[in-house]
């Protein structure tokens, strides 16, 4: 479906397709080349048919606000990958329990805080040892296992790492900008397998990407006196890529995606109800059969600052890492510089959510 994007956009209604074209610039064409015929057999084993591989259809979109761009072309999801299936990707995260496990005991195996640890009924906080911020925690599940969580434990660890920020800011009023971080094992950059989110808390401005999204943000109310953020759940719901996980939380398959799989859920809230609609997502990720993955919180400081952060609501980026076993890196050259290159389609994402919702309510 994505290949046809450019031909979804030009059926929208007046209103909804100039909606559309503000935000996103579509760019397509077709790569050829030519198989040698001694190479056709091995081609199609690989790819079905070598004749989708002589001339393969590739699509550009651009966030026209915010730059994001992302290339998409289907064939690449058949490349060869290095995945060492004889690997047992359970046992490998069995292996991580007890004596190997650095947050076993997290009261007595972890550092603490100078003001001490904020407990939930799920997890407890401990200081990171090797700091991003002055103000760096760590949310470390009571379950070791990182895919074992319901929604009662992720509502725990959005709301524990939240009372942190706050009792960290109560030691230092100044720093009021607020990060939570949840890397799904190493594949996702984690470096301990025991299920555990990150939070930190800075000061002076917020982290650059959130800040230049405020600022991309501001600017396109300034020139066309409409909320971005609106406008661009409105386009992403015209062509069919929203859906509604829990009441006052809107969850969009992103059209420039920055991994596979992205979904971003908006709200006005952190709330539990927000907790609640990231677990389903992660479980419509367990689903698909995804293993490694990234949350981000992206929001306004936890108090009122110099910019300007009215419309800006709570989002939550959720993206998938891949195969642990896989050898390969899903991050290049192009994606560190350049735009990003994935291989999952958006519209089928968004398609299977909305499935999976309606069989999960």
């Amino acid at each position: 479906m994505i290949t046809k994007v450019n031909e979804l956009i030009s059926k929208l209604p007046p209103t909804e397709r100039n909606l559309c074209e503000r935000l996103f610039l579509v760019s397509s064409g077709i790569g050829q080349l030519q198989v040698p015929p001694h190479k056709r057999a091995s081609v199609e084993e690989i790819f079905g048919s070598y004749r989708t591989v002589e001339r393969q259809q590739i699509v550009r979109i651009t966030n026209r606000v915010t730059l994001e761009t992302t290339i998409y072309n289907e064939l690449r999801s058949s490349r060869p990958q290095q995945v060492d299936k004889s690997l047992d990707l359970e046992k490998l995260v069995e292996a991580g329990r007890g004596q190997a496990d650095p947050f076993n005991q997290p009261t007595e195996d972890t550092t603490a805080d100078i003001f001490g640890r904020v407990e939930g009924a799920y997890s407890v906080t401990a200081s990171n040892i090797a700091k991003l911020e002055t103000w760096h925690g760590v949310v470390v599940f009571n379950e070791f296992h990182p895919h074992k969580f319901g929604p009662e434990q992720v509502i725990d660890y959005l709301l524990t790492a939240r009372e942190w920020a706050e009792v960290a800011h109560q030691k230092d009023p100044k720093a009021i900008y607020y990060l939570f971080l949840w890397n799904c094992l190493w594949k996702a950059g984690s470096s301990v397998i025991h299920g555990h989110a990150q939070m930190c808390l800075g000061r002076d401005m917020h982290y650059g990407k959130i800040e230049r999204l405020r600022r991309d943000a501001v600017t396109y109310r300034e020139r066309h006196k409409r909320s971005y953020f609106n406008d661009l759940v409105q386009a992403h719901r015209a062509l069919g890529l929203t859906a509604d996980p829990v009441d006052m939380v809107k969850a969009l398959t992103y059209l420039t995606p920055t991994r596979n799989r992205e979904i971003i859920l908006l709200t006005d809230l952190y709330s539990p109800e927000l907790g609640e609609a990231l677990y389903k997502i992660l479980a419509y990720y367990q689903s698909l059969g995804v293993t490694s993955f990234n949350v981000v919180v992206q929001m306004p400081p936890i108090r009122p600052s110099a910019e300007d952060w009215n419309g800006f609501p709570v989002l939550v980026r959720i993206v998938d890492r891949g195969d642990p076993r896989n050898r390969g890196n899903d991050v290049g050259a192009i994606d560190l510089f350049a735009a990003e290159a994935v291989i999952n389609d958006p519209f089928t994402l968004a398609r299977g959510l909305r499935e999976w919702l309606h069989r999960n309510r």
